[in-house]
C-alpha cells in the first residue's frame, strides 16, 4: 500500500512538472526573460527544463497565474507580450531595475488581483488601461519614476484595498472617480506633485484606514468630512498648500499636526477651529 501512495505521489509531481502552457504564454515569458536580460537575473531560468520548473512561474490547469520574481535583479523594460499571460491573478516584481513604461497591454490581464512593480524605475505615466483589469485589490507602484496623471480608469476598479503610488512624479488633480472606491483601505499618494482639491466626497470612502497626501502641491481648505471616515487610523496630509481651519481632531490625526507649504514656500501649521470640533458641527 505504502507503494502504491509514494507512486501516485510521484506521478501528480511528474504531471504536474511537465504541464505544458500554450505557445503563446511561453512566448510572453521568454519575451521578458529577454528584455529584461535573464541571462543576468539572479535566479536565471533553463529554457531547456520545463516552464513549471521555471523560477517564480506558477502554474494552475497549463496557465500561468502567478510571476514572482521578486528582487532578482531584472533590468530592461516590461514588453507588450505580458498581456498575453490572460490567467495571470499575481505579478510581483517588486525591487528590481525595470525601466521604461508600464505597458498598455496590462489591462488585458482580466484576473489580475496583486499588481507590485514598487521599488524599480518605471516612468511614464499610467496606462489608462490599467483599470480595464477589474479584478484588481492591490497596486503597489511606490519607489519609481512615474509622470503623467492620475488614469481615472482605476476609479472602475470596485473592489481595490490598495493604491500605493507614492514617491513619483505624478501631476495633475486626484480624479473624481477614485472617490467611489468604497472597498479602498489604503490611499498612499505622497511625494508626488498632485495638485487641485480633496473633494469632500473623500467621505465616501468608508473602508479606508491610510491616507497618506503628504508632501504634494494641493490646496484648498481640509474637509471636514475626512473625520466621518471611521475607520481612518493613519493620515498625513501635511506639507501641502491646504489653507483655512481644521478641527481639533483632525488636527490631532494628522501625524504632522497639519504643516503645510505657503506660497512663500514657509512652514505653518493650520489653524484650528474654535467653533467646529468635529465633522458633524461643520454640517450645522
Amino acid at each position: 500500500m505504502k507503494t502504491i501512495f509514494t507512486y501516485a505521489a510521484i506521478l501528480l509531481v511528474s504531471v504536474s512538472v511537465f504541464a505544458e502552457i500554450s505557445t503563446t504564454e511561453k512566448n510572453a515569458l521568454l519575451k521578458l526573460y529577454k528584455t529584461t536580460k535573464g541571462s543576468q537575473w539572479t535566479n536565471k531560468w533553463d529554457l531547456k527544463a520545463p516552464v513549471a520548473t521555471w523560477y517564480g512561474v506558477g502554474i494552475q490547469d497549463d496557465k500561468v497565474v502567478s510571476l514572482k520574481l521578486v528582487n532578482n535583479n531584472l533590468v530592461g523594460q516590461l514588453p507588450n507580450e505580458l498581456g498575453d499571460l490572460t490567467s495571470l491573478k499575481v505579478l510581483n516584481l517588486f525591487r528590481n531595475s525595470i525601466t521604461g513604461p508600464l505597458p498598455a497591454t496590462i489591462g488585458n490581464l482580466k484576473n489580475l488581483t496583486m499588481l507590485n512593480v514598487a521599488f524599480n524605475q518605471v516612468s511614464g505615466a499610467l496606462p489608462e488601461t490599467l483599470g480595464n483589469a477589474t479584478q484588481l485589490k492591490t497596486i503597489e507602484m511606490h519607489m519609481n519614476r512615474l509622470t503623467g496623471q492620475l488614469p481615472a480608469s482605476i476609479g472602475n476598479l470596485s473592489g481595490l484595498e490598495k493604491l500605493s503610488l507614492y514617491n513619483n512624479e505624478i501631476e495633475g488633480n486626484i480624479p473624481a472617480s477614485y472617490y467611489k472606491l468604497t472597498a479602498l483601505k489604503e490611499l498612499l499618494l505622497s511625494s508626488n506633485k498632485l495638485t487641485g482639491k480633496l473633494d469632500k466626497e473623500i467621505s465616501n470612502l468608508a473602508a479606508l484606514e491610510t491616507l497618506s497626501l503628504f508632501e504634494n502641491k494641493m490646496e484648498g481648505t481640509v474637509p471636514f468630512d475626512l473625520e466621518k471616515l471611521h475607520n481612518l487610523k493613519e493620515m498625513n496630509i501635511s506639507y501641502n498648500m491646504f489653507n483655512g481651519f481644521v478641527s481639533k481632531n483632525l488636527s490631532k490625526l494628522d501625524a504632522l499636526n497639519m504643516t503645510m507649504v505657503n506660497e512663500q514656500g514657509v512652514a505653518t501649521t493650520l489653524k484650528v477651529s474654535i467653533d467646529k470640533n468635529s465633522a458633524f458641527a461643520a454640517d450645522e
